[in-house]
């Protein structure tokens, strides 16, 4: 009994880290998405217009309030006619998610005004 108590802990704590490190990472989500996305989308708000102009810009994607993790996760994983067929491997998927859902925390939503104007 003692020793399924002390595992159990050890899996709850372990827990956490296991999760932290599903998430991906931003900067490596945008070297990746300026490298491989930024022929057809503009990746970064620096970027002055994406090369295709009907392919949303990760900004804009970022700003919309229906896009959440699990659907960029089903999207990048799901073929698309419009799309090129990437092949990114799962830490590729998250690190581009992540990248994006940093923009959107970073995005005011639309209609607030910049406090420092």
């Amino acid at each position: 009994m003692r020793s399924a108590l002390l595992m159990a802990m050890l899996l709850f704590s372990i827990a956490p880290a296991a999760a932290q490190n599903n998430r991906g990472d931003p900067e490596a989500g945008k070297t990746l998405a300026l490298r491989t996305c930024s022929t057809c989308h503009a990746v970064a708000e620096q970027q002055t217009r994406p090369a295709m102009d009907s392919a949303p810009s990760f900004p804009m994607i970022a700003r919309d309030p229906a896009v959440t993790e699990a659907g960029l996760h089903a999207f990048l994983q799901t073929p698309h006619s419009v799309m090129p067929d990437l092949i990114l491997s799962r830490d590729e998927i998250r690190d581009v998610i992540a990248y994006i859902m940093s923009l959107k925390r970073a995005t005011p939503p639309s209609g607030t005004q910049n406090p420092s104007r």
